[in-house]
């Protein structure tokens, strides 16, 4: 089955209005789409100034509005210009105690607003060394993924927690058994149509200089980026050895 390529930028808690001038480097590509989730702060920013790129939030609340200081709803998102929103980040599950039934709460009130899921999955370094990094990701994804996933509204990332900012990354044949495994949970889950066509990126540590290796990986249908993405140089590596992947 097809599936578009996708090059994720998480801006994380980086970027000033200075910065999306980056968008600028960005190479133009036909084949992959390119989405770029800044700080809320420059959603409706970022938005207005790309023409060629998605742009995405980095987390919402399960509810449409309320009494939650500090908190970003699904469709204010989506009212700002955004058309996808990163959930169940381990920073998020790590930092702010999210737990997959919160997860799944969040991801139904994105769809309800008409937005993209990305929905991130990935194991600790403990539960790596472990063994046990197939059920860990079994459980998140079971727990953390209402009923109703299509190609269309949901995309899978799985991000080993320890390979995130850390230059280390699984070997070629570990992500490739990690995403054939993702993608035979969400076939038998979801049939073989939906489950064939949602898309699974790669997180952790994804740079230049190991981009291409990354994307020939079967299952592998693009990356969610971090510190790369900030900067066009990087990104835009990136961004060509996936539109590479894509044409091959």
């Amino acid at each position: 089955m097809t599936r578009r390529k996708l090059a994720a930028g998480n801006w994380k808690m980086n970027g000033l209005n200075a910065d999306l001038t980056e968008l600028e480097g960005l190479p133009s590509v036909s084949r992959a789409e390119v989405l770029i989730c800044p700080p809320a702060t420059l959603v409706e920013r970022m938005a207005r100034a790309a023409s060629s790129v998605s742009v995405g939030g980095q987390d919402c609340h399960p509810a449409t509005s309320g009494a939650h200081t500090g908190d970003i709803s699904a469709r204010m998102l989506a009212d700002a210009g955004a058309s996808h929103v990163i959930l169940g980040h381990s920073e998020r599950r790590q930092d702010h105690g999210e737990t997959d039934a919160l997860v799944r709460s969040k991801i139904e009130a994105a769809w309800s607003a008409d937005l993209r899921a990305i929905l991130c999955i990935g194991e600790t370094e403990a539960q790596y060394q472990a063994g046990e990094t197939l059920d860990v990701l079994r459980r998140q994804l079971s727990g953390s993924l209402p009923d109703g996933a299509s190609q269309d509204n949901l995309i899978v990332a799985y991000e080993p927690v320890w390979a995130i900012g850390t230059g280390l990354v699984p070997t070629m044949a570990e992500i490739r058994d990690v995403h054939a495994f993702l993608r035979a949970e969400l076939t038998a889950r979801f049939g073989a149509d939906t489950g064939g066509g949602i898309r699974l990126l790669y997180g952790g540590s994804v740079k230049p200089g190991n981009a291409a290796e990354i994307f020939a990986v079967p299952d592998v249908d693009g990356a969610l980026v971090g510190g790369a993405s900030l900067k066009a140089a990087d990104f835009g590596e990136i961004i060509k050895a996936l539109e590479a992947a894509a044409a091959a």
